[in-house]
């Protein structure tokens, strides 16, 4: 149970450093880590107030993750194994629902307007051809 404890305590360390990216809007869009949603991935913006919101439910799953990781290495038999997996249960639930809502956050923000040269056509000779109709 101590290689469990270990690992937990090193996701719950790794969800720290995520949440506290996001929560200090230093998060860079990555292929990796954050609320990634077609909404929140839009411009940097958006990622980072999407992250923002999330990082406190982040947080809070870090922190079930180390007290799992705590009951794992302190408590013997099935108990660790039922506290270990009620807090990773938990800590999954929580920082869903702070994925979910930062997603929807990134959703009820307006797209950004698709302007100038180059934007969204890729050249200004197609400029004219991007504007609607």
């Amino acid at each position: 149970m101590l290689i469990v404890s270990v690992v937990l305590l090193v996701l719950a360390v790794v969800l720290g450093g995520v949440a506290v990216a996001g929560l200090t809007e230093r998060l860079p869009r990555n292929r990796w880590a954050g609320v990634r949603t077609p909404e929140t991935l839009r411009d940097d913006e958006t990622f980072a107030l999407a992250n923002k919101v999330a990082a406190p439910t982040m947080l809070a799953s870090g922190a079930l993750l180390i007290i799992g990781s705590a009951a794992g290495a302190l408590l013997d038999g099935a108990l660790a194994f039922v506290a270990v997996g009620f807090s990773v249960v938990a800590a999954i639930v929580t920082v869903s629902l702070g994925g979910v809502l930062g997603a929807r956050t990134a959703a009820a923000l307006p797209a950004p307007e698709p302007g100038g040269c180059g934007s969204s056509c890729g050249a200004c000779s197609l400029k004219d051809a991007c504007q609607p109709s």
